[in-house]
């Protein structure tokens, strides 16, 4: 018998962005399958004025506390007002920055939002970020042994959040699709530079997310049925894994995996043979 899910406010305060705080609290909440977070999330709070602002809305929707604050007398206060509360409060950061403090032998910067500093390697994942987006799908095609990474696959392989996800973090990626009986761009042919890795999935799972896709897109194609039917998959997907093994690419199965697990498999592959 499954236990009724139950829900929990999840209280996330940045003196940056917030991205590292919310992967924390996601990471954390994803183990507990019946407790859903509803997530609250504190962007760039930076002074005095605007901490109490936050916990006048934590006062309404009492949850837990968890936050990245470089400044030690906000932090002292979040820690302050979160027991009178009778909240929990953790500092994500200050653990791992004991570590390094102890290990490196001395005390951090204190910088906020320093890892979102305008330096050389944010301009690389702009760069490859613009890269992306122009070789989208198949797109600009000539010049594709640029890319670092191309992604080839049949329609709903998650290429392109694939291919995005990649690009922030710095690399160039590139995705091509695969067509039934339908040959690949010389370009990629002949590249030499790129890892090229050919993404598959299920037919169950290709079939469910067409449909989705088009009912979502209240469309009705010319070629529905054709495109869900599991027959005309299978048969895509047979074409894609003899290209694949033909050109000696490797191969990734996504039925079950996020775009983060299957873009860390595609990390993992760089370097090594296959």
């Amino acid at each position: 018998m499954h236990k009724k899910q139950s829900f929990f406010h999840l209280h996330l305060i940045s003196d940056a962005t917030g991205e590292t705080l919310l992967a924390a609290g996601r990471a954390a909440a994803a183990q507990y399958k019946n407790a859903r977070a509803i997530e609250h999330i504190y962007p760039l709070i930076r002074t005095e004025k605007q901490l109490e602002k936050v916990f006048a809305e934590i006062d309404e929707e009492p949850g837990i506390v968890l936050y990245t604050i470089v400044d030690q007398a906000l932090a002292r206060r979040i820690d302050e007002r979160c027991q009178a509360m009778g909240l929990p409060s953790v500092s994500v950061l200050e653990p791992v920055l004991t570590v390094f403090q102890s290990y490196l032998g001395t005390p951090a910067g204190r910088r906020m939002g320093a890892q979102h500093v305008l330096d050389a390697e944010y301009f690389r994942r702009i760069d490859a970020l613009n890269f992306t987006m122009e070789h989208d799908d198949g797109q600009l095609p000539h010049d594709v042994d640029e890319a670092d990474i191309v992604l080839v696959g049949v329609s709903r392989t998650s290429k392109t959040p694939t291919s995005i996800y990649l690009a922030n973090r710095g690399i160039k990626t590139a995705n091509v699709p695969i067509v039934l009986d339908v040959p690949l761009p010389e370009g990629l042919m002949r590249a030499k530079h790129p890892l090229i890795v050919g993404l598959v999935a299920s037919v169950e799972r290709i079939a469910q997310v067409r449909q989705n896709r088009l009912l979502s897109n209240a469309a009705t194609a010319d070629n529905f049925d054709a495109y869900v039917d599991r027959a005309t998959i299978a048969r895509e997907l047979a074409y894609a894994r003899q290209l694949c093994s033909r050109h000696n690419w490797p191969l990734i199965d996504v039925t079950r995996r996020s775009i983060e697990e299957t873009a860390a498999a595609i990390l993992a592959l760089r370097g090594k043979p296959w």
